[in-house]
């Protein structure tokens, strides 16, 4: 059975509905399969008295020529209500572009769709080959873009029927208190939110089946459909093998990704764009070392120097083990408990890249020599307002933060708050918040 998850972006396009009334479309973008053409059919049946969802990757040769003439609306439209079988009604229908990036005539039909102000307009679609198949066409003005992340960890106990979990730890983090003999257990629920993801297929396999391999196979079965996407715009294999070298290259401690140790030797101009379609693909998050940790760090992000994250922790998990056939329901168990012997630092930091990011903030880091051979390193650098907050990530209770004493010592008259995340209890150390990772997306 496949269940209907309440996410957030839901709220988005309410506001969208009653702000614009029809004087915008709405884009939603983001990686397949992480719920896009769900979520805007939910909103569709729930707010709007009839509907149409063209999914363009099923319409007919006949639906998609529709578009090539916009000369006479009406026909247009009294066609798409016989193909569908749908009466639409002005003002209070929604006409769905699902995979518009399918049809690029159709995605620049908007504009004048929009003018025409009878009917609202929702399209989803991923960016990457939006951007690949509308070299030609005119992209609308007359629309807003939203993005839907993997599910967040308050969305992800949503799923599992708990609503109090994230109000409530809400709650000890604004008033700085500790949860004490709760820790623990809390600590165990967020590592199952590593391990299962935000995917809504691999979450519906844990509430179905609470088997860990089940999950595994789901989270598999995304990954391939990525693997094929990527092999369709390189079919040299390169973009699949950035993807699919995310965990080995964050679990090394050379601090980035280091694309020529992937791809060998290959010209600048290729290596970018393939990394522009990595990014683009809403399968990954990029952070990327500020060369200037000021407020405006956009304008002194070093684009040479990046860390890769996987969008989505639990698709993370299961490419670190790719190499085995399945991962074994006893590699979960042991992560869930905390048993497992590798070193999971590059685990925690991609779950806490993946909730900063849900929460809207873009992701910077920022390094510096220490000595001949080592490296200070700000794992996370946040702009808020005219200010920044800084955040070193530990994957253990270890609470010594050099990098961070240093760095705000260095930078102390943009300092707003200094943060530590790390798998124990929060606790005040002088100018520093020791926070649970649990507690990531309150910042």
């Amino acid at each position: 059975m496949e269940r209907i998850f309440k996410r957030k972006l839901y709220d988005r396009l309410l506001e969208w509905k009653r702000v614009q009334n029809g004087k915008t479309a709405i884009l939603v973008e983001g990686a397949r399969r992480v719920g896009k053409s769900t979520l805007v059919e939910q909103f569709a049946k729930n707010e709007y008295e009839s509907y149409i969802l063209i999914d363009f990757n099923e319409a007919s040769e006949e639906v998609k020529s529709l578009f090539s003439n916009l000369m006479d609306k009406d026909y247009i439209f009294l066609q798409l209500q016989a193909f569908y079988n749908v009466i639409l009604k002005e003002r209070k229908s929604v006409i769905i572009f699902d995979e518009v990036q399918k049809c690029p005539l159709a995605r620049q039909a908007i504009k004048y769709l929009v003018k025409d102000g009878r009917y609202d307009y929702i399209e989803t679609g991923s960016l990457i080959s939006i951007k690949k198949n509308t070299k030609d066409i005119t992209i609308p003005s007359e629309e807003e873009r939203v993005t839907l992340y993997p599910m967040d960890y308050e969305e992800f106990r949503w799923a599992l029927g708990d609503e109090v979990t994230v109000p409530l730890l809400r709650k000890f983090y604004e008033k700085r208190l500790p949860l004490d003999k709760a820790h623990r257990d809390k600590m165990r629920d967020f590592r199952l939110y590593m391990l299962v993801g935000g995917m809504p297929q691999a979450v519906n396999a844990y509430i179905e089946t609470n088997n860990f391999s089940l999950v595994d196979h789901a989270k598999r079965g995304i990954i391939k459909v990525y693997q094929e996407d990527f092999q369709k715009l390189d079919d040299s294999g390169r973009l699949e093998t950035l993807f699919m070298e995310i965990p080995s290259q964050l679990s090394q401690t050379n601090n980035r990704y280091k694309p020529y140790t992937v791809l060998g030797n290959i010209d600048d101009s290729k290596q970018q764009q393939l990394l522009k379609d990595l990014e683009d693909s809403k399968t990954t998050l990029f952070s990327y070392h500020s060369n200037d940790p000021n407020v405006g760090m956009s304008l002194s992000k070093d684009k040479s120097r990046f860390k890769i994250f996987c969008a989505d922790t639990g698709l993370f998990v299961t490419l670190a083990f790719w190499d085995k056939e399945t991962t074994e329901n006893v590699i979960y168990q042991k992560l869930l408990n905390d048993k497992l012997s590798t070193n999971l630092g590059y685990v925690y930091e991609n779950v806490i890249a993946q909730m900063l990011a849900a929460a809207g903030n873009k992701l910077f880091y920022y390094t510096w020599p220490k000595d001949e051979t080592h490296n200070y390193e700000i794992d996370f650098l946040l702009s808020r307002g005219a200010k920044l907050y800084p955040i070193e990530v530990k994957s253990s209770g270890y609470k010594t933060h050099k990098s961070l004493d240093v760095f705000c010592q260095k930078y102390s008259h943009v300092i707003d708050r200094r943060f530590l995340i790390y798998t124990k209890d929060l606790v005040k150390d002088e100018a520093t918040l020791l926070l649970p990772v649990y507690m990531t997306s309150f910042l």
